[in-house]
């Protein structure tokens, strides 16, 4: 069988019959260029290597009648010559302006398919701003100057920009939508405001050597192109006008196509980003730092996202995710899943509890959304790390001497896909070790896998933790992403690194106490014996009050017995739980009223106050500026 070209090589182009021919011709010119011409030629295969998914072929027999009319059918041609190389240039020049992804691209390849082939000198106009969609165009627009014959963009000068009056010819001949020739003295004037202070000719050359095209998108008109012949070649004709006509034709569309297309990515990578903690909480004994990276094809955002959640006893809740697919609908999702955890972390559950009624609410959500996640809990007092994983890659862990870890947390299944049995595994995290949380556009890509990507960063993290002194963590969260080398991403990243610095235990106070009536003497007796022994005799008077009002309301609500915590960190925080779930809340109380005091008081001497809720009842806390504090009251 005699190999054929076209479709058969990847052209894309159907073939007939057995006749050996080339594939789509080459954006050759039907027209003489002129000798001095200038411009842009558009150099390389056309159309660009595509990979070829299947070969169709149609066999039809024919009747030896209808054979014989075919052949004299086929030896009256409908075109002439140059009709032929017209629409072969048609074809070609309008595959050339498809290409255009974007704005520029768009506009530079409708200047390599038009120069030199068609004229000597292409200027688009566009509006300033442009429409999108179906909106309402502004009323008031300006013509700016994007693109010459060259592609070059404008220098940012005032040259080039045009404010064409609302009822003027311009406006007029930019509405009606059709192309005109230059040679009419209206038109040779509306030509000449757009010709000044372009890089082309500076006056309208005499005849039919100009043609103004309108780009018209779907909606609204867009600007126009100028078209210019030098005198070196024939002048335009009238069939030259439909020629122009499509090329701004598909032109225009392809600019309303990339309009979208960034208004969607901008509305995505938006999306994305509002969902993202706009900064990190900067809860004592632990210093965070994160990084977010879109992919490199903007419009894929993903569904990657990290969190940090201060909990009740100076804990914090350390979270990272990604919700599989790249959509705004992942995003969207991620968002929503984020704000569960956020509701389930207040609660404080376990790290496997957490996840096992996350899981619940994706199923919810829909069956067809999965995302892996990874949550982990540190307490500073204690110096733990209880973490859980829905399938998420694990942490690595960078210790105080450079010694470097993947932590072996069970992996457990994605969430959404309900089979649950979440585990929690408790680490000993020592004061200056760092947890490095990462999702997998980090370490996986097309010529390296998950694993290789893995040991890759805990090597870099090895190296960076090597020196005399531990790196900073913005250096540190550097040097991951420096794994990712040069290449392009096609997924995004999120990274979420922890350094643990803990709490010291001479700086906490724990006591379980009865809830009896003399319960608050006794909380007064205790905080003021721990405040001589930290030297903060001040506070001793304003302490000691709040605490007798928090614990005195905890005993009348409580059934078992009720814990009182004084912590020294930054601030002087208190915090008193019980097993009753009901919140105080603060009240105004009347001049007859016995009590409903408290609170008042506590809110009008303590810094900040609050209550959360527990698995297991409440925490009442409170907290207070050490002196010499800048903010204090």
């Amino acid at each position: 069988m005699t190999k054929r070209r076209g479709a058969e090589e990847g052209t894309g182009s159907p073939v007939a019959g057995r006749q050996d021919r080339a594939g789509p011709p080459p954006l050759r010119s039907p027209w003489p260029a002129a000798p001095s011409s200038a411009g842009a030629r558009a150099d390389g295969p056309w159309p660009p290597p595509a990979k070829v998914s299947g070969l169709a072929g149609t066999a039809v027999r024919l009747s030896a009648a209808r054979a014989s009319a075919g052949q004299r059918h086929r030896a009256r041609p409908d075109l002439t010559a140059p009709q032929t190389d017209r629409l072969r240039y048609l074809d070609a020049a309008t595959r050339q302006i498809a290409r255009g992804m974007n704005l520029d691209e768009t506009l530079r390849e409708l200047c390599r398919a038009a120069v030199p082939a068609f004229a000597d000198t292409a200027l688009v106009h566009l509006y300033d701003p442009l429409p999108v969609g179906d909106e309402i165009a502004p009323v008031v627009q300006v013509l700016r100057l994007r693109t010459t014959d060259r592609g070059s963009p404008p220098d940012g000068t005032p040259r080039g920009v045009v404010h064409p009056a609302p009822d003027g010819l311009l406006v007029k001949l930019l509405r009606n939508g059709r192309p005109v020739f230059g040679d009419l003295p209206s038109v040779a004037a509306t030509a000449a405001e757009l010709l000044e202070g372009a890089d082309g000719p500076r006056a309208v050359p005499p005849g039919r050597r100009l043609i103004l095209a309108p780009l018209h998108g779907r909606h609204h008109a867009l600007g126009g192109v100028l078209l210019v012949r030098g005198p070196g070649r024939p002048e335009f004709t009238g069939d030259d006008l439909l020629v122009a006509s499509q090329l701004a034709t598909h032109t225009a569309l392809g600019i309303d196509k990339a309009m979208l297309y960034a208004r969607e990515a901008s509305v995505a990578d938006t999306l994305q980003r509002t969902m993202l903690p706009p900064s990190l909480p900067e809860p004592p004994g632990v210093r965070l730092a994160s990084r977010y990276l879109p992919s490199s094809r903007t419009a894929q955002v993903g569904g990657d996202w990290y969190d940090a959640i201060p909990l009740p006893g100076n804990r914090v809740a350390l979270v990272i995710g990604d919700v599989m697919g790249h959509s705004m609908t992942s995003a969207a999702i991620m968002g929503q899943l984020r704000t569960t955890v956020q509701t389930l972390a207040l609660l404080d559950l376990p790290p496997d509890e957490v996840l096992h009624h996350l899981d619940e609410q994706a199923g919810r959500l829909g069956n067809e959304h999965t995302a892996t996640c990874l949550y982990a809990m540190y307490n500073p007092v204690l110096h733990r790390l209880l973490v859980s994983s829905a399938g998420h890659l694990p942490p690595v862990l960078l210790h105080p001497d450079g010694h470097t870890e993947v932590l072996r947390v069970p992996p457990g299944a994605p969430i959404g896909v309900g089979r649950g049995g979440f585990e929690s595994t408790e680490i000993h995290a020592p004061a200056g070790a760092t947890l490095l949380l990462y999702t997998d556009g980090l370490v996986e890509s097309r010529d390296s896998d998950v694993l290789t990507g893995v040991e890759r960063l805990r090597a870099r993290m090895h190296a960076a933790g090597s020196g005399s002194a531990p790196p900073a963590l913005e250096t540190l969260c550097d040097e991951a992403l420096g794994t990712l080398g040069s290449r392009d991403r096609d997924d995004d990243i999120a990274l979420l690194a922890a350094r643990f610095e803990g709490i010291l235990p001479d700086t906490v106070a724990y006591w379980y106490m009865a809830p009896r009536p003399q319960t608050a003497r006794q909380a007064r007796r205790l905080t003021r014996r721990t405040l001589h022994h930290w030297g903060l005799d001040s506070l001793v008077d304003t302490t000691e009050l709040l605490v007798s009002e928090v614990v005195a309301n905890a005993v009348r609500f409580a059934s078992r017995p009720i814990t009182l915590r004084l912590l020294l960190t930054d601030v002087l925080r208190c915090e008193v739980g019980d097993d009753s779930a009901v919140v105080p809340r603060m009240r105004h109380a009347r001049p007859s009223d016995e009590g409903g005091r408290g609170l008042f008081l506590v809110d009008h001497l303590a810094l900040r106050w609050g209550a959360t809720r527990m698995s297991a009842g409440k925490v009442v806390w409170f907290e207070q500026v050490l002196p010499g504090d800048p903010h204090r009251r």
